[in-house]
This record gives structure tokens, C-alpha cells and sequence, in this order.
């Protein structure tokens, strides 16, 4: 099964309670692309990048079974770059610095190679963007996922309404979800985000873990303890690309095969935050996400009678 990644490959200079990382690669697609290519490949990935993106990055992501035909290099302009710092929570940040550069010219293309993709995961972008590409495909996929944020939601409202309507799952977090609704019980808000049109809906808790939601249907996964978490930067994208890349490998879309692809995207995220950028996903092995989901199965399993 392919799998379509839409979104940013930027730059990130980071400031957390562990240090500091003054520029490194990063960007929604190229974390989720990262994480998804750990269950299915070919990865063809949508983006923009700037004559400044390092050429090994590109060759790394490849070799990892990454396609970069829809991936547009602007020979003039810098690549996106974003600065932020976190609070002592790691669950709250300022943003300093976002500088759009080639991003304020996106207009993603969908190749003809990437045509008849099945899996379709639309990062955080402006909403009329996700609607492009959604338009340029010629096969309906099994599955349409996207990500927000409140930004589009209190300066494109009118665009978010209508992709909206024509994706399968929404993910946002709890924040998120409360302020597209109005409700801050988040059961209430999920049954209004999907007469909005999506038919699942994900709302991410950060170190709180994640609900699913479908029709009348719940599901709650944890997020992994951790003793450290060194960078949050990238983790939603990460949990993204390893719960849709999960999905694209076993070919089926069901609220069973999803609470399962939950468990997956929380264990790759689970190892995003613990080094800064990209470079935990870089060097994982499948013996660690083994390793990681077993314990994730222990953390969550138990027996009891009444």
C-alpha cells in the first residue's frame, strides 16, 4: 500500500529545559515521513524546501524509502525556519521566530506517480492547501488524515469548514478541539467535530496520551513514561506518520485496526522526544520499537474479577 506525507521540511532552533539546538532539520512531513517509513514504503513525500536544505538529508530520507518527486527545491529562497523555546512543563512554547520563506509559495503538486495512493496523510498546512491536493487526486484513497492547528481556525475558518468535509480523520489536540467547538467537555467536542464531516477523529493529550473517536466509539491510548524528554518539537508529527503508516502497511481501515495504529504512532513518539530534531528516528531500529511496543502492551494489560 502507498502513502502520500504532505507538509513542511523546514528548520527548527529549539531551547528546552535540556539545551538548546540552534538549527536542525525538521518539519511535519519529515517526521511523519520518518515515522511511516518504519511500516510501509515507498513514503511519497509533498513538500518545499529552499536552496539551504542539506542534500544528505534528503539522501538519508531516501534510503529510507522516502520518494522526493513531489518535493519542490526553490533555487533562491531559504527553506521554512522556526524558533521556539519551551516551558518547564515541556507541554507549553513561545514561538520566537517563523520565518515562511519558499513556504509562502507552496502550491503542492500531486506527480502521476503518486496517483492511486491509498493513504493520504495532510500535515499542518494552510487549509486551502490541503484542499489542493485532495482535488488533484484522481482515485478516491481508503483513507484522507489531516492535522490543524488553531491558527487556520481563527484566520482561514471558511477553508477549514470545507476540508473538513471531505477527510476521513481529523487530528488536533485538546486545546484544538475545544476551541473548533466551543465545548470544553472534549466528548461533546468530538461529536461536533464529526458533523463537521470527518468519521474518526484522534485528539492528541500530549504526555496525557491520545482519544480515538468514532461514531459512539472510544478509545483511549497512554503515552509512553518517559524519564526525559529532551524535545517535544516534531512528536504530533511523528505519532501522525507511525498511526497512518501502521494503517497503510496492513491495507484495512477499520476502529479495531486503529486503535492499533494508535499504539504504533505513541511508541514512534515516544522515541521522537528523546533526543533533539530527527536524530532518535534516524538511528531506531526495529528490535527498539519491538522492544518499546512490548512494554507499551505491559503498561496496559492487566487481568482483574469482580
Amino acid at each position: 500500500m502507498s502513502l502520500i506525507t504532505v507538509g513542511t521540511m523546514a528548520f527548527d532552533a529549539i531551547e528546552t529545559p535540556f539545551g538548546k539546538a540552534n538549527k536542525i532539520v525538521g518539519g511535519s512531513a519529515m517526521y511523519a515521513a520518518y515515522a511511516a517509513s518504519y511500516f510501509v514504503k515507498p513514503v511519497k513525500q509533498i513538500s518545499i524546501i529552499g536552496y539551504d536544505f542539506p542534500q544528505e538529508e534528503l539522501i538519508a530520507m531516501e534510503n529510507r524509502g522516502v520518494k522526493m518527486e513531489g518535493v519542490e527545491r526553490v533555487k533562491n529562497k531559504k527553506s521554512f525556519f522556526w524558533k521556539g523555546k519551551y516551558h518547564e512543563d515541556m507541554n507549553s512554547r513561545d514561538t520566537l521566530i517563523t520565518d515562511l520563506n519558499v513556504l509562502a509559495d507552496f502550491n503542492p503538486v500531486v506527480p502521476q506517480s503518486y496517483q492511486n495512493a491509498e493513504f493520504v496523510m495532510l500535515g499542518n498546512l494552510m487549509p486551502k492547501l490541503q484542499i489542493s491536493v485532495i482535488d488533484q487526486l484522481k482515485k478516491k484513497p481508503k483513507l484522507v488524515v489531516m492535522d490543524t492547528m488553531n491558527f487556520w481556525m481563527e484566520t482561514a475558518m471558511d477553508d477549514l469548514q470545507k476540508v473538513l468535509k471531505r477527510v476521513d480523520l481529523l487530528m488536533v489536540n485538546d486545546a484544538e478541539a475545544r476551541e473548533l467547538t466551543q465545548h470544553f467537555s472534549l466528548v461533546k467536542a468530538a461529536k461536533k467535530i464529526m458533523e463537521m464531516g470527518p468519521k474518526y477523529l484522534i485528539i492528541k493529550k500530549g504526555e496525557h496520551g491520545a482519544l480515538l473517536f468514532h461514531k459512539n466509539k472510544v478509545f483511549y491510548a497512554p503515552a509512553f513514561p518517559l524519564e526525559d524528554v529532551f524535545d517535544p518539537t516534531g512528536a504530533g508529527d511523528t505519532f501522525a506518520g507511525g498511526f497512518i503508516g501502521y494503517l497503510a502497511k496492513i491495507g484495512s481501515v477499520s476502529f479495531e485496526n486503529m486503535k492499533k495504529a494508535i499504539i504504533m504512532g505513541s511508541v514512534m513518539a515516544s522515541f521522537c522526544v528523546e533526543k533533539f530534531g530527527n536524530t532518535r528516528l534516524k538511528e531506531l531500529t526495529r528490535a527498539d520499537v519491538n522492544k518499546r511496543l512490548k512494554q507499551f502492551k505491559e503498561l496496559t494489560n492487566f487481568e482483574t474479577t469482580l
